[in-house]
């Protein structure tokens, strides 16, 4: 029954993403002229980096205790997050470590806001987490799902998938630095790396049990490979033999809380 209840979440989740709307709010979509090395930081993360270093173990484990005692600074950055509003000015990168933040800070704030707490999902009994309206850009409401399929996966870069974390045991890791202009594309290649060669993968050349995240984002991954595999391979410290059948491990949304 609870694994019912998990799969038609997910379904409704996914069919309801293409009804999401950015509200106006501009976005830039990846192109050959992204990644510059010269590319400077207009924002300021130096905030978050300081309470990732504080409260995130080497292996992603969160301290929401930590996070809790650190509540009012971790409210702060949210704050100065919703009042910068992206604009045309703003380059392809700034914008992707923007959203990448605002996915990673809001979703820490919503389980320290609930905590103690056993799962992401349990934190309203009414409405799924993800479909929650609590992120401010400027005036305007936004939910997870807005930030991840409005913003993020618009932008035509499979990687956000390795960098944003919902809080959960199978998520790839919450990483111990705040994503900037200068170092998104280096801490996406780092963060795709260390969550494809973890144990929320098993992988030999003649065999592939992987996360359920390439089932569900696949068409965001063949955006850039042929197939899944060929994806996989590309940061694979053991390459997987094409012509596997790949196989899926279930998604643990148990709380990435340290014990």
């Amino acid at each position: 029954m609870k694994k019912t209840l998990i799969y038609s979440g997910l379904i409704i989740l996914f069919t309801l993403s293409s009804c999401i709307s950015t509200k106006g709010v501009p976005y830039k979509k990846n192109s050959d002229q992204a990644y510059s090395d010269t590319i400077k930081n207009s924002l300021d993360h130096s905030i978050w980096d300081k309470l990732l270093k504080q409260n995130v173990r080497e292996d992603g484990l969160v301290a929401y205790e930590g996070f809790k005692a650190d509540q009012k600074i971790l409210n702060d950055y949210v704050q100065y997050l919703s009042e910068q509003v992206p604009d045309k000015s703003w380059s392809y990168e700034e914008q992707l470590a923007y959203f990448i933040n605002v996915y990673n800070a809001n979703t820490i704030k919503l389980i320290v806001d609930h905590y103690p707490v056993e799962s992401i999902k349990k934190v309203d009994a009414t409405i799924s987490p993800f479909l929650k309206n609590f992120i401010f850009i400027g005036e305007k409401e936004f939910s997870l799902a807005d930030i991840e399929k409005g913003f993020l996966q618009k932008m035509n870069e499979p990687r956000i998938h390795f960098a944003i974390n919902c809080a959960s045991i199978s998520c790839p890791k919450l990483l111990r630095e705040a994503y900037t202009a200068k170092n998104v594309n280096e801490l996406m290649d780092r963060a795709a790396k260390e969550f494809i060669n973890s144990d929320k993968n098993e992988i030999s050349e003649n065999s592939a049990k992987v996360s359920e995240i390439f089932k569900w984002y696949k068409k965001d991954f063949l955006l850039q490979s042929e197939s899944i595999i060929d994806y996989i391979n590309q940061y694979a410290d053991t390459k997987i033999n094409p012509n596997v059948e790949l196989s899926y491990i279930e998604y643990n949304w148990d709380l990435n809380d340290v014990e």
